[in-house]
């Protein structure tokens, strides 16, 4: 089969299709024959030699995919050949063809295409496992998304208004804001010209927001204390502006907050399998019926991921980028 092959770790030119074997099938795992791969984050740290892959998972980059399933292992009885199919991955989706064990896999919903499907898995796993699993957001609580035009901001913005939250989101120019606001946003903060702490607690009635999801990291690790409501649950994914950062402890004791951190990657094959099945009990309806959709910016070749990524790292889609073999 054809993959992208991270030929030394460095910029987008690195990325290089190649033709490799074939993956082979373990009896709890199907083969998917990949139709879409989304883009993330982490497969741009995976590039530049940050974030290497777990032990025993494909060497090639690529999150999430969508497709049809060419085989089944032995011990797989939920899934068959023929089916369409999305799924979480270790990683391998910028390929022909991945492997993947049967409980990251997810059906296609009714009312999305086989090739948007791959923008959902990643982004849903990730959202409901730390807005909803872990910070334990709730109907009428208050949710700061950063970076709102994003693949996650996109969809989370979308998932906390299915279930009636206030949403706050940051993003960088004004496009991007009005973009939020039409999936539902109802606060909408430019953080190059205002200062978001301020605008929260100038919206909430100066109590803050209760949970905040963030992929900034050290650069708004105070100021996302400072605008967290009492009981306020901070669920920390990204790092863009760097790890280290100092704090007031003060505030976290003043007001009873919650500091978390994950990255889906690297939990186990069960973890996965148990927020996978979350995902579709609670996610998948409301993609159903339409209330939340994909949001997919621009498709690209799979052998043109070097110029998706370099897309991706300029900062201007909205949403998720998709590479079709």
């Amino acid at each position: 089969m054809k993959a992208i092959v991270i030929t030394s770790p460095g910029d987008p030119e690195v990325l290089q299709l190649q033709e490799v074997e074939d993956p082979k099938i373990k009896d709890d795992e199907v083969l998917i024959k990949v139709e879409a791969a989304a883009l993330n984050r982490g497969d741009i740290y995976q590039r530049q030699g940050f974030y290497p892959p777990p032990q025993g998972a494909s060497p090639y980059p690529g999150l999430e995919c969508s497709g049809i399933i060419q085989s089944v292992g032995e011990n797989v009885s939920r899934w068959k050949v023929g089916d369409k199919v999305c799924a979480l991955l270790s990683g391998g989706g910028y390929a022909e063809k991945v492997t993947v064990p049967a409980g990251q896999v997810l059906p296609v919903p009714s009312s999305v295409s086989l090739s948007d499907a791959a923008s959902f898995p990643e982004v849903a796993c990730t959202v409901w496992s730390t807005v909803f699993m872990m910070s334990r957001l709730c109907a009428g609580e208050r949710l700061l998304i950063h970076g709102g035009s994003s693949g996650i901001g996109t969809f989370a913005i979308q998932i906390a208004k299915f279930k009636e939250a206030k949403v706050f989101v940051t993003a960088g120019d004004e496009q991007k804001l009005a973009f939020c606001k039409d999936l539902g946003a109802d606060v909408c903060i430019n953080y190059k010209t205002e200062d978001f702490v301020a605008r929260v607690k100038e919206e909430s009635g100066g109590k803050g927001v209760d949970v905040i999801l963030d992929c900034v990291g050290a650069a708004y690790l105070q100021q996302n204390l400072d605008s967290l409501n009492v009981d306020g649950r901070l669920f920390i994914i990204g790092s863009l502006s760097g790890f280290v950062a100092e704090i007031n402890i003060g505030t976290i004791f003043a007001k009873r907050l919650t500091i978390q951190a994950s990255a889906l990657r690297t939990r186990s094959i069960e973890e996965k399998a148990a927020i996978v099945s979350e995902v579709e009990k609670n996610v998948w309806p409301a993609i159903i019926s339409g209330k939340v959709k994909p949001v997919v910016y621009k498709h690209f070749p799979l052998g043109e991921a070097a110029a998706a990524h370099q897309h991706m790292e300029s900062g201007k889609h909205i949403g998720k980028i998709l590479l079709i073999p």
